[in-house]
């Protein structure tokens, strides 16, 4: 199931880094995402398509095409979103202090175009310990074959 809408900078293969505008990003998503990635905004919880999906496959992000996760890390955290306890690879992710709202978290951001996608905490199951709490707005999901 594929839940972006593709546009000329979303590539599964390409790793160079997007520099856009939010002017160009407003063009490229949809009003959710672009509140989302852009604006780090949150969905409401237990909304998303992803929360309780077992499908084996990966996940990218859904601004750029950037692998961000595998199914086999996904786990039921009862938080209201999609969870997850390690990223596909080290670089696929951005990790950037937030201090909004009151809270001390640490931000998650795509690697690739820094999509706000969500959180990541320490509360997770073995082997990492952690939890990314990500927003499934911002994610696509290709099945395994």
């Amino acid at each position: 199931m594929n839940t972006s809408q593709k546009h000329e900078y979303y590539s599964r293969t390409d790793s160079s880094k997007l520099d856009l505008t939010d002017e160009e990003w407003k063009k490229l998503l949809s009003e959710e995402q672009f509140y989302i990635a852009r604006q780090k905004g949150t969905e409401r919880p237990w909304t998303s398509q992803f929360e309780h999906s077992k499908e084996a496959g990966n996940y990218y992000c859904a601004a750029c095409g950037n692998a961000l996760f595998q199914s086999n890390t996904k786990f039921e955290s009862g938080c209201g979103w999609p969870s997850f306890f390690q990223p596909i690879h080290k670089g696929a992710l951005i990790y950037t202090p937030d201090h909004s709202h009151g809270m001390n978290r640490t931000e998650v951001q795509c690697g690739r175009c820094k999509a706000h996608l969500g959180h990541v905490f320490e509360d997770g199951p073995p082997p990492t310990g952690l939890r990314y709490c990500i927003n499934g707005v911002i994610l696509d999901f290709e099945k395994s074959e």
